[in-house]
């Protein structure tokens, strides 16, 4: 199965791509969709929903990861900035006919790291362990991304091997 994670964002949008068998999974792409703080919210969302869409059609993904909205009460307009970004990328999963999986970041940190408050470097550490990787992703907007797809890749290899084994 080929899995595409996205770690949305209106500046830094991170991507990653894994192909999935079973418990193995191995790093296709990762990388990340920027958008320039000077421009008008309409052209940042436009170009994001242009890069998902070109990302989607040459990666040909099975299943979109993204991860949920979540609001921190000390910053409560980054929740807004990550909600624009997010329905863009909906849209454009959407559109390309894609299946859209959601899952909230502390399911996501426990399903990696065992603690659902785990440090971004915890992460980055783990994810670079999970994918046999030299050297860490970076910047952390792709560790999360390969994050959401590595749990996607569990969680639905586990429904797999439970199916199989009944």
């Amino acid at each position: 199965m080929r899995i595409l994670g996205i770690d949305p964002g209106l500046g830094i949008t991170g991507y990653g791509l894994i192909d999935s068998c079973g418990s193995d999974v191995r790093l296709v792409e990762a990388g990340i969709i920027r958008s320039k703080a000077k421009d008008k919210m309409e052209k940042r969302l436009e170009g994001i929903y242009k890069k998902i869409i070109n990302l989607i059609k040459d990666t040909a993904p099975d299943v979109v990861v993204l991860e949920e909205l979540f609001s921190h009460y000390k910053h409560p307009k980054t929740s807004i900035l990550m909600g624009h970004a997010r329905g863009a990328i909906c849209l454009a999963v959407e559109h390309q006919n894609v299946s859209l999986v959601n899952y909230p970041t502390t399911k996501i940190k426990k399903a990696i790291t065992g603690h659902g408050r785990a440090s971004k470097e915890q992460m980055q550490r783990t994810v670079t362990s999970l994918l046999g990787l030299k050297n860490p992703p970076e910047p952390f907007d792709v560790t999360d991304a390969l994050a959401l797809a590595i749990t996607h890749a569990n969680i639905w290899g586990h429904r797999n091997d439970l199916q199989n084994f009944r």
